[in-house]
């Protein structure tokens, strides 16, 4: 799907080789991470691994666990019709998980939202039924499990509370007419309930209220490579006081604080729209690299930790990882997005890797 190289990149006057996995040094002249630590090599082996918890791809691996017991989920409201029914991920694009431990999975191939619960064996779609959903492309959940799902058919974000009944829009203006242009990603602050919504198009961060009114925007609509400022930004995380932006048209991660004031930036030597994003925590950063099929992982001050190869995790069989999700446990959950298919993974670092 994509094609890795070296790439040549020319920087204020410098000429800098950017190597998949480095971290640059800077020629900028704000605080940007200066390591140029590679993954670590040499580390025994069992020192730092992925575990697979499970891998699935439609509610056959839900039902397979008790075959017997109902199909319906409680928190979905209706039934779709069984010529409407599906099951199957078919182009998943995010993942999410709430504090029950259900999984949500954005299907804009599918048009729906899948829910696994797989605790209690049930599958279900959010929203069956009705036509509101046609292109959910990301979702995060707040502290009291309400979902937020961008829908980039209608350009609005759609709000389900915890027993998956649809409340509100975000975004939606009178006359169809959003308040988005293409909203590709979002993040909710449990602390304060605030939302935040990437926009790539308008290359800013939206943020609202918990009732979706804007409190004030993030970044300029030319763009620009100051510090908060942004070109095509993907992927949007609030962990701690901390929000954080993959700014892929910079290959870059910039560490806002929640109010917007910038804190420090991490060079990457790859980013586009199909790299995930999480952070764990104890504040590691984990971005997804579709094209070399590996997961790598930052420590909070941009030093690099290591590289997991997604090929040589057992019992995944990845080709292609894409959306991340790191849930409170500190487990990780990850799109496979050639294979349509969600990996769900336990993750341990030594402590020589871990960020002190």
């Amino acid at each position: 799907m994509f094609s890795h190289r070296i790439w040549g990149k020319l920087w204020p006057g410098v000429l800098s080789v950017i190597v998949p996995g480095l971290v640059l040094a800077p020629t900028a002249a704000w605080n940007v991470t200066t390591s140029l630590q590679p993954a670590q090599t040499g580390v025994p082996e069992d020192s730092a691994n992925l575990t697979v918890v499970r891998v699935f791809s439609s509610a056959e691996d839900v039902r397979a666990l008790h075959p017997l017991l109902n199909e319906t989920l409680d928190i979905v409201a209706g039934t779709a019709a069984p010529t409407t029914r599906v099951d199957a991920l078919k182009a998943p694009s995010a993942v999410a998980t709430d504090s029950r431990h259900r999984v949500f999975v954005a299907d804009p191939g599918a048009k729906t939202v899948h829910v696994f619960d797989f605790i209690h064996s049930k599958y279900n779609r959010l929203d069956a039924g009705s036509d509101r959903l046609n292109a959910p492309i990301a979702l995060s959940v707040d502290a009291h499990d309400n979902l937020y799902v961008i829908d980039t058919s209608s350009r609005t974000v759609l709000v389900y509370d915890s027993a998956g009944r649809f409340r509100r829009y975000l975004g939606k203006l009178r006359g169809g007419e959003s308040n988005f242009e293409n909203p590709v990603s979002i993040t909710v602050d449990r602390g304060t309930g605030r939302i935040y919504v990437c926009d790539r198009a308008a290359q800013m961060i939206l943020v609202m209220d918990e009732r979706g009114k804007l409190i004030r925007k993030l970044g300029n609509r030319d763009g620009g490579e100051g510090p908060g400022e942004f070109r095509l930004p993907s992927q949007i995380i609030v962990a701690g006081r901390e929000l954080f932006v993959l700014d892929s048209g910079h290959l870059r991660i910039q560490i806002l604080d929640t109010e917007g004031h910038f804190r420090r930036a991490i060079r990457l030597g790859y980013a586009d729209r199909h790299a995930g994003l999480a952070v764990g925590k104890q504040g590691n950063i984990y971005v997804s690299d579709p094209g070399l099929n590996q997961i790598q992982v930052f420590g909070p001050d941009g030093q690099t930790l290591h590289r997991f190869d997604l090929a040589t995790v057992k019992g995944a069989n990845f080709s292609s990882p894409s959306a991340i999700w790191m849930d409170a446990s500190g487990g990780l959950s990850v799109v496979d997005s050639r294979n349509n298919r969600v990996g769900m993974f336990q993750i341990k670092l030594g402590k020589e890797l871990r960020a002190h």
